[in-house]
């Protein structure tokens, strides 16, 4: 008997050589129910034409990654994010999603994500290049910023909480419990928080965050991935099929299951090897890892 694969998404991160048309097309023959976007293939296709792709498809769209980028200490720096992060906001919803995944900025002294940090002219610019606190408190201003706009557009910033490994160049949000506290402030329909466990799974506080994500109402996406060992040079390519690595799927998808989420279950997977892999291929890999590791339990 085949899979129940209804609530399953195909992040289109797992499948980066196929076109949006293609990924969609390779989901929807392998039953998924959803797909997950990225602008970059969005953009290349156009937003209206990608939502009536995945409409004729019979699909829906999950997500879409990624806005954030909020770091920035300088008022070109802040105009920037806030106009990219508005495109963003006004791509969600034209692609017919009402999730948009934050992955929020590192530290300003980073130069590029994965590069090597700035070298300042003094030590006082030095200091306030690495002061995460301080950081951490423009990113909250950033949200305060964007989120009657994203309102407005019925679209719910979603923030995303990075393994501490990216804490320097792409997230200070390192814990689902930092990500709810930025939340908090806001409704939850405006301000979310998405579980991935390649990012979250070591945190020994996530089960009770989760519970309180759920009780919040702020769960807005669940993703799935393995962490996989050897690091990759590039160490943001170190995730793997569910079952290759290191987490624990049963608990954690029963985790977000008892704080009562019933929503699509994205897989994104950032791996060379993947990548260069057949994409109907992947595609049949993550449903079938999918059904094994994580649909029992959910």
């Amino acid at each position: 008997m085949p899979h129940d694969l209804s609530r399953l998404s195909l992040n289109t991160a797992t499948t980066k050589l196929l076109t949006l048309p293609d990924a969609v097309d390779a989901a929807a023959r392998a039953g998924y129910g959803a797909v997950g976007l990225w602008r970059d293939r969005v953009q290349e296709t156009g937003a209206e034409k990608a939502a009536k792709v995945v409409a004729d498809a019979g699909l829906r769209v999950s997500s879409l990654c990624r806005g954030g980028f909020l770091t920035a200490s300088d008022e070109a720096g802040i105009a920037s994010a806030l106009d990219d992060n508005k495109a963003a906001i006004v791509e969600a919803a034209t692609v017919g999603t009402s999730e948009l995944v934050f992955v929020v900025g590192g530290l300003p002294a980073a130069t590029v994500p994965g590069g090597p940090a700035r070298t300042p002219e003094t030590s006082a610019e030095r200091d306030a290049e690495r002061d995460v606190v301080a950081t951490r408190q423009r990113v909250a201003d950033r949200i305060g910023d964007l989120a009657p706009f994203a309102a407005e557009h019925g679209v719910r910033i979603v923030l995303e909480p990075l393994h501490p490994i990216f804490a320097a160049d792409r997230a200070v949000i390192s814990t689902l419990g930092q990500g709810l506290d930025l939340a908090a402030p806001h409704p939850a329909h405006v301000v979310g928080v998405v579980v991935d466990t390649y990012h979250v799974w070591w945190d020994p506080d996530l089960q009770a965050q989760v519970a309180r994500a759920g009780a919040e109402g702020r769960i807005a996406s669940y993703q799935v991935c393995d962490w996989i060992l050897p690091l990759a040079a590039d160490p943001l390519l170190s995730r793997g099929y569910m079952g290759d690595g290191y987490v624990d799927f049963r608990t954690i998808t029963r985790w977000v299951t008892a704080a009562g989420y019933t929503g699509d279950v994205e897989v994104e997977i950032f791996n060379q090897e993947i990548w260069d892999t057949d994409g109907d291929s992947v595609v049949a890999t993550v449903a079938d890892r999918y059904a094994e590791l994580v649909l029992p339990h959910l």
